[in-house]
């Protein structure tokens, strides 16, 4: 799974001789992740430590748990100076896997913590879940989960009891404004995620399709292609697309979405431990050529920077908002036999214009900055957001106003395409 900006390589067995002496022994899934840093890390340095020493030093030493274990092997990478080269513990991986993966095996209801009441309240049931199935609404309080009062419980923890294997059920008890409490029995499925939102929005006498793409997971493309092919279907005119708080996720999904969005031009440039470049560029699929002004902020990291970076340098689309993250590392994850994973960086990549955004992000064309205020109204009506409302997307409607944003761009018209 790689990771912009994440591919699940399976680690091989290991050698008969180091599977005799480290067999039933923690530090089997220590040497396993040794050997995949050795081998992929980007930087063959390795933060200029002596890693093959640090081997010696893990193999050394005798762990009375798997726990101690996994201590032991999470110092060792934070010598490699990196964040995004990390250990997980079966859990934690599989939280990732699922993320990235875009499912999870639950009864899809998006939850938030009402900051007034304290209470677990639902965002939004999943389309097509068994929430959704069930008549859950947004704004319901669930107050009970299988009989477990949620008074002072996180958003988290509720989430962990709701979700559960596939055929069992769950019992959450709901209260809703205008009338008495009430339980619901739900079965658990496998629910795909929703990485994209979409409508169509009337402007005056424009139609504009708002997209909002909250990560880069295995469905976000094919949503992301419905989405698109809808909203040109049913005549929008100009596009928003929202890139606001999406951390990223995998990597060829971000290409796959540039080229829905890019006919021609380089999408982003890839430099490994060998100094080994690689160029990916758009194939002239392109769904759309409308004039589009792309939003993002300080949370728009990773994939989101590979693409609003590509959209940047190519002329495609205006990019509005606050500086984005700067994450420029490509990740690999790699299943570890016990269950558990590492994340490895193994590339470094730059925008077409050869731009190292690391630590620096993206810089938008329109930069725009909320005040306090604004954010926390955004924060408490998540509704707001994509609409007349939603201080960013005003200001987006009315660069698609302006004459020059609203002239669609033709391929022959971009600078330097690269």
């Amino acid at each position: 799974m790689v990771i912009a900006a994440i591919s699940t390589i399976a680690v091989p067995g290991l050698s008969n001789a180091v599977h005799a002496s480290l067999k039933n022994s923690p530090k089997a899934v220590l040497d396993e992740a040794w050997q995949i840093v050795y081998r992929e890390y980007v930087d063959p340095s390795f933060n200029r430590k002596n890693w093959k020493a640090i081997r010696q030093e893990l193999l050394s030493k005798e762990y009375s748990s798997r726990e101690e274990a996994y201590r032991a092997l999470r110092q060792a990478l934070e010598l490699l100076n990196d964040p995004y080269t990390r250990f997980m513990d079966p859990k934690q991986y599989e939280r990732l896997t699922s993320q990235t993966a875009g499912e999870l095996s639950g009864v899809g209801m998006q939850l938030s913590l009402d900051e007034k009441t304290k209470s677990i309240v639902v965002v939004s049931p999943i389309k097509n879940s068994p929430a959704q199935a069930a008549g859950i609404q947004a704004g319901d309080q669930i107050l009970e989960i299988d009989g477990i009062s949620t008074q002072g419980m996180s958003v988290d923890n509720a989430a962990e009891k709701i979700r559960g294997n596939v055929g069992t059920q769950v019992e959450v008890r709901i209260k809703r404004a205008g009338q008495e409490e009430f339980n619901v029995t739900l079965t658990r499925a496998r629910i795909e995620l929703e990485a994209v939102y979409y409508r169509l929005n009337t402007e005056g006498e424009r139609k504009v399709g708002y997209i909002q793409l909250r990560e880069f997971n295995s469905h976000a493309a094919e949503q992301m292609k419905e989405a698109m092919e809808e909203l040109v279907e049913k005549q929008a005119e100009a596009f928003v697309l929202d890139l606001r708080g999406n951390p990223g996720g995998l990597l060829r999904s971000s290409i796959e979405i540039a080229r829905m969005w890019m006919d021609d031009g380089m999408i982003v440039s890839t430099v490994d431990r060998d100094g080994e470049t690689q160029e990916i560029r758009a194939n002239r699929t392109a769904i759309t050529t409308l004039p589009t002004v792309v939003l993002v902020d300080g949370n728009s990291a990773s994939a989101s920077e590979i693409l609003a970076g590509a959209m940047k340098d190519n002329h495609r689309a205006v990019i509005m908002g606050d500086q984005t993250f700067g994450k420029a590392l490509v990740q690999s994850v790699f299943s570890l036999s016990d269950g558990s994973g590492l994340a490895v960086t193994i590339a470094h990549y730059y925008t077409p214009n050869g731009t190292d955004i690391s630590k620096k992000g993206v810089t938008p064309d329109v930069k725009l900055e909320l005040t306090d205020d604004q954010k926390k109204q955004l924060a408490s009506d998540p509704q707001l957001i994509g609409t007349q409302g939603d201080p960013y997307y005003a200001r987006a409607i009315n660069i698609l106003a302006t004459e020059a944003a609203s002239r669609p761009l033709a391929i022959s018209e971009r600078e330097n395409p690269k």
